[in-house]
């Protein structure tokens, strides 16, 4: 049976309701927003006090964009990126997430406090990363499935079969998390759209959500806010015009199944999601 919570270091988060996840990038080169919210850090603390406003349960922040052909950046710019915005956001009420996949950045927002939760678009694939996250007793982690690699991950993505060979690889992660010590209650799992998989890979992802539960048997996050997939779909080539497509997509995952929705568009989707819970089938 699917965890009905999600330990999330000081926070349970309640999964029987689905919950919103809110983004907030501090990359300059962030496909969704072109690097808006990273001008400084009082831009990006005014973003995230308007998620929370506007009913994030959850903020999302991230130093390092990964959108397909992006340029790696180093962890000493990624953590200076993070580091003032996780110190103040600490002291709110909500639980939160480190997307970062580096170990060294993941062990620096430990020490200085405040995070809630890792999420690692390389499922704690870093060396040290698994060792780390099990010594710490109560921190959620979100492991994603990702073929290959940001910069390159979009040339030419092949899959046998995509759905099980996306549950295969979260279930090995899993599995070895667990090994090292870190309980199934602290962990949820993302499919990864877009990550590595055209538009095929991800419309059979979606449609299949539940053979994803099935086989892993964890709560599932799902994001695919204003990302290519959305663009394809709803023909809507700027990012920034893709929320009603998103936010279709997100009631679309939370429909089959998905726990956690993690997007840029935080009121547009909690009041989707009031609505549909109320009046969907």
């Amino acid at each position: 049976m699917v965890a009905t919570y999600w330990q999330a270091g000081r926070f349970q988060v309640d999964l029987t309701e689905p919950k919103v996840m809110g983004i907030v990038n501090v990359t300059p080169d962030s496909f969704s927003d072109g690097g808006v919210y990273s001008k400084d850090v009082q831009t990006a603390l005014k973003h995230a006090e308007q998620l929370v406003r506007e009913g994030a349960d959850i903020l999302d922040i991230g130093g390092e964009s990964t959108r397909p052909g992006a340029a790696e950046v180093s962890p000493e710019n990624e953590w200076a990126r993070v580091s003032p915005i996780l110190k103040e956001v600490a002291t709110w009420n909500i639980p939160v997430s480190l997307d970062t996949r580096r170990t060294v950045v993941m062990r620096q927002a430990l020490e200085q406090g405040g995070v809630d939760i890792v999420n690692d678009v390389s499922a704690l694939s870093d060396e040290g990363a698994v060792a780390l996250l099990a010594e710490q007793p109560d921190i959620g982690i979100c492991l994603m499935h990702m073929l290959g690699m940001p910069a390159t991950m979009q040339e030419n993505p092949q899959y046998q079969d995509v759905v099980k060979e996306v549950a295969d690889y979260l279930s090995e992660r899993t599995a070895v998390c667990e090994v090292a010590g870190i309980e199934r209650r602290r962990i949820v799992l993302d499919p990864g759209f877009g990550f590595g998989k055209n538009l095929q890979h991800n419309i059979a992802l979606m449609r299949h959500l539940d053979l994803l539960l099935k086989q892993t048997d964890m709560p599932l996050l799902i994001g695919i806010s204003r990302k290519r997939m959305i663009g394809e779909l709803s023909g809507e080539a700027n990012a920034a015009d893709r929320v009603y497509g998103s936010v279709a997509g997100a009631i679309a995952a939370v429909a089959r199944g998905g726990q956690i929705v993690r997007v840029h568009d935080v009121k547009a989707t909690v009041d989707a999601l009031r609505v549909w819970q109320v009046l969907g089938v």
